[in-house]
């Protein structure tokens, strides 16, 4: 399928990584599509509502810190690599985990690593609760995977304690919260929040409820 060319956004929000923001997107709307990871009918949009729509959440990740080890950012249930991918290409000094428990779109996630030639990239294979306690990332992120009531409790057991969560949203994004918000005090999470990145600057912002998850023991796991 043929791939639009990609909007002043997408070259503003790339910069000098274009290039493979553009081969990612010819991924997915070649094989990602023959696969069944994303839909025919998105190969017209994959920019604005996708890679866009993903690499905006770039803002709120926390900068490089001055250790020996890089930040790590687990991507949970990544799909086709959104926004994971996406994240790991603008972010080359990041450690990313695409965590996603099905055969079929691992092996797409590990081919577009190997072509994209994402160093920073590595795939694990598994449910968020079979990989709880072995993954402490810096971030979690997520994209369409559950209802945020089922997505934090997920979330924090990828998690480091005082690590940031965010989960990007579609238009239930505010009644998810407020129907999550009891959940998210009995686990402990802090500096909830539900925001919008990008508006005023692309037709279609990014809604992210964000949160930290637990900074001792003895909320981790509750449900």
């Amino acid at each position: 399928m043929v791939v639009p060319a990609p909007p002043d956004a997408a070259r503003e929000l790339f910069g000098s990584t274009l290039p493979k923001a553009e081969a990612y997107a010819g991924l997915l709307a070649g094989a990602g599509v023959e696969r069944g990871l994303v839909g025919p009918a998105e190969a017209g949009r994959i920019w604005e509502r996708h890679l866009v729509n993903s690499g905006l959440v770039a803002c709120l990740l926390p900068q490089a810190e001055q250790t020996a080890d890089p930040i790590e950012l687990a991507d949970l249930g990544s799909g086709a690599g959104l926004p994971g991918i996406v994240l790991a290409i603008l972010r080359p000094d990041m450690a990313v985990v695409l965590v996603e428990p099905m055969a079929r779109r691992t092996a797409f996630l590990a081919e577009c690593a190997e072509k994209l030639q994402l160093r920073n990239v590595q795939v694990r294979r598994g449910r968020a609760e079979d990989l709880r306690g072995q993954i402490h990332a810096d971030v979690v992120t997520a994209r369409a995977v559950a209802r945020l009531d089922r997505l934090a409790v997920l979330a924090a057991g990828l998690a480091r304690p005082g690590g940031l969560v965010l989960a990007i949203k579609g238009a239930s994004a505010g009644a998810e919260l407020d129907q999550a918000r009891p959940l998210l005090g009995r686990i402990g999470a802090t500096d909830v929040e539900l925001m919008s990145v990008g508006a005023g600057v692309v037709e279609y912002p990014t809604t992210v409820i964000s949160f930290r998850t637990a900074r001792n023991a003895q909320h981790e796991g509750r449900s």
